[in-house]
């Protein structure tokens, strides 16, 4: 799949909303990606999934042992992924603040992707990378459905991205007139 492919399958989902956005990473966008409305269809969520399994396994043709999702945003993703990877997956959850693994283990020296469904700053990822060679893993890189950094953001690692859409994202105290004019909404899930 192509940035325009997967960029259509949002449009079709209605996951492409305008207005003025407060993203997870604390700045604002005119953009948000309700993957959300995307993941709602499996058939859909399949078709990316698999993409960015494909891309994955190009990649790294000796293969993984786990795809790890950041909980709450990763965890569909990852697991699609990793269902197409034939690999077991995991996910990590916000204690205190930090994420770990709460519910699972892992061996030292697993080979781990990092799954994730959009990347803005790449916070979450570099959380997740750190929680995880914490562990021993052997984190070798991350992936994700839509980079909206389009390629800018340092997520710690090696980042695959099934597609790059350079959307404008602005800290709160430099916000353009037309988006200030305009009230804010915060659908993310960095809090829960």
């Amino acid at each position: 799949m192509n940035t325009e492919e997967v960029l259509d399958v949002f449009r079709e989902c209605g996951a492409m909303l305008e207005g003025h956005f407060i993203l997870t990473s604390g700045l604002h966008s005119p953009v948000f990606l309700q993957k959300a409305r995307v993941f709602m269809h499996a058939d859909k969520t399949s078709r990316l999934c698999s993409a960015m399994a494909r891309k994955i396994k190009d990649r790294f043709p000796d293969g993984i042992d786990y795809v790890v999702g950041p909980a709450v945003g990763g965890i569909i993703p990852a697991y699609e992924t990793s269902r197409h990877l034939e690999v077991p997956n995991v996910w990590v959850e916000r204690e205190n603040g930090k994420f770990r693994l709460r519910r699972f283990e892992v061996e030292k020296g697993a080979r781990v992707i990092i799954v994730e469904d959009i990347v803005t700053t790449g916070l979450s990822i570099r959380e997740t990378v750190e929680s995880l060679r914490e562990l021993g893993t052997d984190v070798l890189a991350a992936a994700c459905l839509i980079d909206r950094s389009a390629g800018k953001a340092d997520v710690g690692v090696p980042l695959i991205a099934l597609a790059e859409y350079d959307v404008p994202a602005y800290p709160a105290d430099n916000l353009p007139p037309e988006l200030a004019a305009i009230p804010a909404v915060e659908p993310g899930s960095r809090n829960l």
